[in-house]
């Protein structure tokens, strides 16, 4: 049976030239980047290379790229390391309700460890209101860190405008500490304009393997200027904010990944990808009743559907879909081995049984007509069965 594969905010498959220039650095330049040798200077020399084209692409210098093992682990740099190195005595961070795990949980461990941390609702359409935040700042806020797009349902964030309003704090005159400004820009890169003066952030989070990369990989702008302290210790790598020896094919193909996502022809597909998913969400309102869109139409990725299922459960949705020949989700691949409902969707003000029902198809650049009318032609069959199982009547 064809394999239909929607569930790009998961993980994307690499490009046949992110594969080809990793190839080089697992067999024939293989060393040791920290070895002073031929073998090792061309793996730094590549290393610096990946560095300035992430640096190009995020309109800054390329010393102000740290590499890390992932983007969970960059998230978790950016938080930590920004507390670790402030002289605040009890630092007061700003988040929201429906961030990923990866800065969710490290503001809890902050909190248990004595930080103030305020989590920022959203409104119906999970996006960030602007005056919520500026509410929420007080003297002693150290951080703010919003995801630039959610991986659930799609949310942009006005992020430029935090940005500003951030800006406006500091310069009031009425501050004595500065209030970096961090976003996870994972879900964003392949389709927003991440150029980080233009947002106003001090730190921004990467991953390979949402842009066509490898896994395993990822990377953190730190503004120059920005105090971070390390929370991996050891040969003092990555100017001594990342130890442990450079994934050095990784970083390559985060290298390659990142240009290949600026190629012009990039535009075009998107506009595919964006007709893609409004066709996805207009069809399948239309042909299955009870059906309710999550998120907003207009501040949204152009790949992202997600869809909440009256009388249907979303782990059956996707096993059934499944055997079927179509890899879907319920939400973020991080936290779908729990149980609990969404908390983006719950943040969003959906109920429990609703947040549970939700299905999310995200597309990418090898997604085809052919997959769209596969969705609408198994979908209907699934619910309606899957109804007829629970007893739902609408």
């Amino acid at each position: 049976m064809p394999k239909t594969y929607l569930d790009y905010a998961a993980t994307t498959p690499c490009d046949p030239k992110v594969t080809r220039a990793m190839s080089v650095f697992l067999k024939k330049d293989f060393g040791n980047p920290s070895s002073i040798h031929n073998f090792g200077q061309k793996a730094s020399m590549a290393i610096g290379g990946a560095r300035q084209s992430v640096a190009e692409f995020l309109g800054c210098e390329s010393e102000e790229i740290v590499f890390t093992g992932s983007a969970t682990e960059a998230d978790n740099l950016a938080i930590f390391g920004t507390v670790k190195a402030s002289k605040i005595t009890k630092p007061h961070i700003i988040t929201s309700q429906i961030e990923h795990p990866a800065v969710l949980e490290s503001c809890r461990e902050l909190e248990k460890q004595g930080a103030e941390i305020t989590y920022l609702p959203v409104n119906k359409d999970g996006v960030v209101e602007i005056a919520e935040l500026k509410k929420a700042l007080r003297p002693n806020t150290l951080l703010v860190s919003i995801i630039y797009a959610n991986n659930e349902v799609g949310t942009i964030q006005p992020i430029a405008e935090i940005g500003e309003l951030i800006g406006h704090a500091m310069s009031s005159g009425h501050r004595m500490s500065k209030i970096y400004f961090h976003t996870d820009a994972v879900q964003a890169a392949n389709f927003l304009d991440c150029d980080v003066k233009k947002l106003g952030v001090d730190l921004l989070t990467l991953s390979a393997h949402k842009i066509y990369g490898p896994k395993g990989i990822g990377a953190l702008y730190v503004k120059k200027g920005t105090p971070i302290a390390p929370v991996i210790y050891g040969g003092g790598h990555e100017r001594g904010l990342r130890s442990g020896t450079e994934n050095v094919a990784g970083i390559v193909g985060l290298g390659q990944a990142i240009k290949e996502i600026q190629n012009p022809k990039l535009k075009i597909q998107n506009i595919k990808i964006r007709q893609f998913r409004d066709k996805l969400i207009k069809t399948i309102l239309k042909i299955i009743p009870g059906s309710r869109l999550n998120g907003s139409l207009t501040q949204r990725l152009a790949n992202n559907v997600n869809i909440s299922f009256d009388g249907a459960e979303g782990e059956a949705i996707i096993v059934m879909l499944d055997q079927k020949g179509i890899a879907a989700s319920t939400g973020s691949a991080c936290s779908s081995g729990s149980l609990e409902p969404s908390h983006v969707l719950l943040a969003m003000g959906l109920s429990e049984e609703q947040a549970h029902g939700s299905l999310r198809l995200t597309l990418g650049k090898l997604t085809t007509q052919q997959d769209i009318e596969k969705v609408f032609k198994v979908l209907p069959t699934v619910i309606q069965r899957l109804r007829k199982i629970s007893g739902y009547h609408s």
